[in-house]
């Protein structure tokens, strides 16, 4: 296949169909092989979509017998003899956690117990990172850290833990330790035994030094071959090795730029893998120019009046500003229904997953479900919160938010009488919030269930026992010890089943469907490597195990719309659609920032032959440069986020700028253009979202004749029915209450009423034991009632000052008012009669005392 070829080295152009150029390709080459050739041809692909999508285009025919499609993960299928497989990731994770924890109770000043997990995770990255690019721990060791002492005393232990680490696992090989023990056992195999059948490995960009070792490996084989994916033909050879020295990488063709120099050809000169090119090629030479390297944009002056008609290239391209992320998703959605309703093919392209969140929420008005690639979060899922909501109560108490988001749950008591449950969490409910009981224990709820309904009702008992059920299996108290990680996950196992399955102990919803089977994956891989775990706080577990359930996805959806994407911009590689919307095209969300690194600067990456910390950003740059090739494309942002305005991304910018400079070649007009065509879609979402004005309706106005209608009415409402008769109106006729809040708030109400209660109580006590009434026994009084009716701690004891400082006082004039009148009556109700509304008039009085008269 490629005989009297000195580089095999080929490339796809920006704007092509990368799978279906590779189809053709190998259709051209092999119109005259024999039928078996074809199943002798292996191709390596670096992601599980794209071997989808390659044997997609095969099976749409003719008959013939496929390729063989590895995946760069499974290219040891290629040796005589692999290595073992590797070791547990989750493993490895909880052994680092491990040792950072013994480094920190040495050196607390290095890491903070919170965040020991989250730098297993940070240095686990840096460990694939080193095994990837072939940096051993000694080479981080004896770095020159002149100027860096103080910084690099710190990191210099956790990077001591990355050398013993590595050194006690040499038998068991991480994923990026085994994928490069991988490559280099094949570049052996290959040097006595080259491969006797064409393999080709295509789509790669070479972003880790492991897989662009096996490509320049392979090429270099007469069987062997390389196809690059969104090459720039359209870049000057000058450039080419401007873009090579730029040490930032930021330029989307830097890693095809690399790959080009290790296998020999010079970039500007890598031939086409066949012959189909994009149709447009003035937008493809408009974007190439924008995207240049700085310190060449003076080309755009040189190169740009060369362009042609830019408004011409640029009409299938929109510029959509909006004002706010729902008015950029309303109008994103707006074009995707229309997408729909034509019968186009539509992908939503963007790395900002609260985008594509609004936009999935916004095309369900239209019962419109996208194929979402990314699926949810498994952490977001029913079981995912669920687990987290009852690791949560381990670390603190349970308040009467929790209990009934735990109560209210979809798979809480979800086996049989969930209906009975559900009705019985709402009687609950509003007996709690009658109540206020901030933090229910197991007494309170036994209670509160008992009073939910009245006494004579038939259901009385069957509440009563629901309540002793949730008091016997909800209320924990949050747990202080140590404990080994396998009991604290057989612990949350066991007890997520109680609760899902209610009291009867009926089969639950918890591990069904795909959302509950990748929780209980999750719970089951974490028992396995538990032993690795050692022991820890209930709040060490709760951070663990959301971070293992975050590192999770699900897709649960049902019958996705055939023709409405949303796709990550590792999928977009892959395929194509007639219509592209790239979402969210600012700066620090497409490109994100960097990654900060806890590990080492810039200066010490480069010197130890790290990755750039920008390296990020030139992918980025690359996806963003094959997407804007497609036939129609949509470029959106929001001009403010939620915070603060926003900065446009950094390709936008150069794009527009290189239009406005370009007045001869319609510049100017082609992005007025775009402007305009995406102000008419946020005028139709604006509209969309108008409600029409509606003549307002007056609300009731209750005449004299009903309100005198009253048979009773209390004292404090007289100024009720003057300023405002429709409140009683709406009290008496509609008995309308308002909903008492279900945590008590700490406000100057809850103060005046405990206020009330403790002196009350006080004098009381006093009027039938005198020598109560002193300022110490006033005092014990006070911390009593703060006690049981403050829940919070910092609250109460500034209650408690406040009520400390008056005791004197207050003793002392409640004595001299008690020698000249005695109480005798706390809350004393009485009624007077209205003789011309038939209707009384009903008062209470806080207290009244008898003088000696």
């Amino acid at each position: 296949m490629f005989e009297g070829i000195e580089h095999r080295l080929f490339a796809v152009p920006v704007g092509a169909d990368f799978p279906r150029a590779l189809v053709r390709g190998l259709e051209t080459r092999m119109a005259h092989a024999v039928p078996g050739d074809w199943a002798r041809i292996t191709l390596i692909v670096n992601t599980r979509r794209m071997q989808r999508r390659i044997k997609d285009l095969f099976a749409q025919g003719p008959a013939r017998l496929l390729p063989r499609i590895l995946l760069l993960t499974e290219v040891d299928h290629l040796l005589p003899q692999a290595p073992d497989g590797a070791g547990s990731t989750l493993q490895r994770r909880l052994e680092l956690a491990q040792l950072i924890q013994k480094l920190s109770e040495q050196e607390s000043a290095l890491a903070p117990k919170a965040h020991v997990f989250d730098l297993a995770d940070s240095l686990a990255r840096l460990i694939d990172e080193m095994q990837g690019e072939g940096v051993s721990p000694e080479t981080l060791l004896n770095l020159d850290v002149t100027g860096h002492s103080e910084y690099w005393d710190r990191t210099r232990a956790f990077v001591a833990i990355a050398a013993d680490y590595l050194a006690s696992r040499k038998l068991e090989l991480d994923p990026e330790a085994r994928q490069r023990r991988v490559i280099e056992m094949l570049e052996a195999h290959w040097t006595d035994t080259p491969p006797k059948h064409p393999i080709i490995l295509v789509g790669s960009t070479g972003s880790r030094k492991s897989t662009q070792d096996l490509m320049v490996s392979l090429a270099a084989q007469s069987n062997g071959a390389v196809i690059l994916p969104g090459y720039d033909p359209h870049i000057p050879a000058p450039v080419w090795a401007r873009i090579l020295n730029d040490e930032t990488e930021d330029h989307p063709q830097y890693r095809l730029a690399k790959i080009a120099e290790a296998i020999g050809p010079s970039p500007a000169h890598i031939p086409a893998w066949n012959t189909d090119s994009p149709t447009d090629n003035v937008r493809h030479q408009t974007v190439s120019l924008a995207l240049r390297p700085a310190p060449v944009t003076d080309a755009w002056i040189e190169e740009g009046p060369a362009l042609g008609d830019t408004q011409a290239a640029m009409a299938g391209v929109t510029l959509l500003e909006a004002e706010t992320p729902r008015a950029e998703a309303t109008a994103i959605a707006l074009r995707l229904r229309q997408a729909a309703e034509d019968g186009q093919t539509a992908a939503l392209i963007t790395p900002d997953r609260v985008l594509t969140r609004h936009v999935t929420a916004a095309l369900d008005r239209w019962h419109i479900l996208p194929d979402d690639s990314a699926g949810t979060p498994l952490h977001l899922s029913p079981p995912g919160r669920f687990l987290r909501h009852l690791a949560e109560l381990w670390v603190r108490p349970l308040d009467a938010e929790r209990l009934l988001t735990l109560l209210k749950h979809p798979l809480t008591h979800s086996g049989a009488d969930r209906n009975q449950h559900q009705l019985n969490t709402q009687r609950f409910e509003l007996r709690l919030r009658q109540d206020a009981v901030a933090y229910p224990g197991a007494d309170h709820i036994r209670d509160l269930s008992q009073r939910a309904v009245s006494n004579d009702h038939p259901e009385r008992e069957a509440i009563a026992a629901w309540g002793e059920w949730v008091a016997n299996t909800l209320v924990l108290e949050p747990v202080s010890t140590f404990q080994p990680l396998s009991a604290w996950i057989d612990a949350l196992r066991s007890w997520a089943e109680r609760i899902a399955s209610g009291p009867d102990g009926d089969a639950t919803e918890l591990w069904n469907k795909a959302a509950g089977q990748e929780a209980l994956r999750c719970v089951c891989d974490l028992q396995d490597v538990a032993a690795h775990g050692g022991e820890m706080s209930a709040r060490d577990f709760e951070r663990l195990l959301t971070s293992v359930l975050t590192q999770s996805e699900v897709r649960d959806r049902d019958a996705p719309h055939p023709n409405i994407m949303i796709w990550g911009t590792i999928e977009a590689r892959v395929q194509g659609a007639d219509l592209v919307i790239l979402g969210s095209l600012n700066d620090g969300v497409w490109p994100s920032a960097p990654d900060p690194d806890p590990w080492l600067n810039r200066a010490l990456r480069k010197d130890a032959g790290l990755l750039a910390p920008e390296r990020r950003i030139g992918l980025s740059a690359h996806d963003f440069q094959q997407a804007i090739a497609a036939p129609e494309v949509w470029i959106t942002r929001s001009i403010r986020s939620e915070e603060a305005e926003t900065v446009p991304s950094r390709w936008v910018n150069r794009l527009q700028n290189l239009l406005s400079g370009l007045p001869d070649q319609n510049g100017p007009e082609a992005l007025e253009d775009m402007r305009a065509r995406g102000a008419k879609w946020l005028d139709i979402g604006r509209a969309m979202e108008t409600v029409d004005p509606v003549a307002k309706v007056l609300r009731p106005s209750p005449k004299f004749a009903d309100i005198a209608t009253l048979k009773s009415i209390r004292v404090t409402e007289v100024e009720t029915l003057i300023r405002d008769p429709y409140a009683l109106y709406a009290r008496h006729w509609l008995r309308l209450r308002p909903l008492d809040p279900l945590v008590p708030e700490a406000e100057a109400s809850l103060r005046g009423s405990l206020v009330h209660q403790v002196l009350e109580d006080f004098v009381r006590q006093s009027r039938d034991a005198p020598d109560h009434l002193t300022v110490d026994q006033f005092k014990a009084h006070v911390r009593e009632v703060l006690a049981t009716s403050v829940p919070w701690a910092s609250i109460r004891a500034l209650w408690i000052a406040r009520l400390d400082r008056i005791a004197d006082w207050f003793v002392r004039t409640e004595a001299q008012r008690q020698t000249k009148a005695r109480p005798i009556a706390f809350e004393a109700s009485g009624r007077l009669d209205l003789p011309a509304t038939h209707a009384e008039l009903r008062g209470r009085a806080d207290r009244m005392d008898e003088n000696k008269e």
